[in-house]
């Protein structure tokens, strides 16, 4: 009887277009590191109250921060719903048995850290924030990985970008159930119109940009005027586009729209993100109540030992209790040092610290930097990992 392997490899078209992605990803990875050590730096400098002053400055209905949240990295969720529906029409997750061991070990690296969170809060601290570790920043985990892992596998890269694929499945649904807010129909009804509209350009195929900008921006406010997170609107617009090319097209919508969108969501939206995400004060007192706040523990448990629990735990366990094996290229310390690496929580994490503790700045600020001082000893340690087996495949 045939086996499955647990990392397929990847061969064409599938390949480059992983390729391609992990290029993109990790120069933004980059950008977004830098964009936050600024944020630091400016946030504990003596012009913070500049800083902070611009994060609050009203532009039109929202503040800069609303934007950079709402508004900007709703390109970002565009395109991450764009690429989970290319997954699941013709890429890894489009096959069963190539799709089980990403999806449970991704599911595996969500629920762990929630579990983990709650453990530590339900009793006397805040649970409403137990979503907060259970993201994983692929621009960041991409980029440490190119960093230090030039020589590794192309298969676990591969595994390490469908895990981050379903993993912002995971996210964006969190988000759209549980922080949802003062619900409105109409407007609703009025973005998924506009939706149903984007769908029928796609379908008689329709490539003028002259309708779908226009279209884009009034779902995104229909959306946010809903009461449901504006980045949704970003997802939904992202899985009625074509991901599929006709006989005789060269590439589908999907693909063009995000050889144009990449570049803006990796250099542009993500950074803005970050830059007025990120800046948090790390004075002696913060850092001495994150010691013994629990929401900044369970967060810092969530992301250093609930991922790399979960996410390598679900792999094993998965490839143990069926058919499937281990690719021929790799070995499960590969896997173990991924997983250390999907603690790496940043962009979704910071977004839904700002959601789960809206109003509490105070308690915004000491989970933001939790998850800010988890990502960087999760990379930290991956790093660690991932140079000591990057060595024996160098030689």
């Amino acid at each position: 009887m045939s086996t499955r392997r647990v990392f397929p490899n990847l061969l064409g078209r599938e390949r480059d277009f992983v390729a391609d992605t992990l290029r993109a990803e990790t120069t933004g990875g980059m950008l977004l590191l830098s964009a936050a050590v600024v944020a630091l730096i400016w946030a504990n400098s003596p012009w913070q109250d500049a800083y902070h002053h611009l994060r609050e400055l009203q532009l039109g209905p929202l503040t800069v921060e609303s934007w950079a949240s709402d508004g900007a990295l709703t390109l970002f969720f565009y395109l991450a719903g764009v690429e989970l529906k290319r997954e699941l029409v013709v890429g890894s997750l489009s096959k069963v048995s190539e799709a089980v061991v990403p999806v449970v070990a991704a599911i595996s690296g969500m629920v762990l850290p929630a579990i983990i969170y709650l453990a530590v809060n339900l009793k006397d601290g805040r649970p409403e924030g137990w979503a907060v570790p259970t993201a994983t920043d692929i621009a960041f985990a991409l980029a440490v990985l190119a960093i230090v892992g030039s020589s590794l596998p192309s298969a676990l890269r591969a595994f390490l970008l469908t895990l981050a694929v379903v993993d912002d499945f995971g996210a964006i649904l969190i988000i759209a159930v549980f922080f949802s807010h003062g619900f409105r129909l109409l407007p609703l009804l009025a973005a998924a119109a506009l939706i149903v509209v984007w769908y029928v350009l796609q379908r008689y195929r329709i490539r003028t940009a002259f309708l779908y900008v226009p279209i884009a921006v009034a779902t995104w406010w229909f959306m946010h005027e809903s009461g449901i997170h504006a980045t949704i609107a970003g997802v939904a617009l992202g899985f009625v586009t074509r991901v599929v090319a006709d006989p005789g097209e060269e590439h589908a919508p999907a693909e063009r729209i995000e050889h144009r969108l990449r570049p803006w969501s990796a250099g542009v939206a993500v950074p803005v993100f970050a830059l007025f995400a990120a800046g948090v004060t790390l004075s002696g007192d913060a850092i001495r109540q994150l010691v013994t706040d629990p929401v900044a523990i369970g967060i810092a448990a969530g992301l250093l030992v609930g991922k790399a629990i979960g996410v390598f735990g679900g792999s094993w366990l998965t490839a143990r209790f069926t058919r499937a094996e281990l690719n021929n290229d790799l070995e499960w310390r590969d896997v173990a040092a991924v997983s250390v690496l999907a603690g790496i929580g940043f962009t979704v994490a910071l977004l839904i610290a700002q959601l789960a503790f809206a109003g509490d700045v105070a308690q915004v600020e000491r989970a933001k930097a939790a998850v800010l001082i988890a990502s960087v000893l999760a990379a930290l340690l991956a790093s660690v990992l991932l140079v000591r087996r990057n060595r024996r495949y160098a030689r």
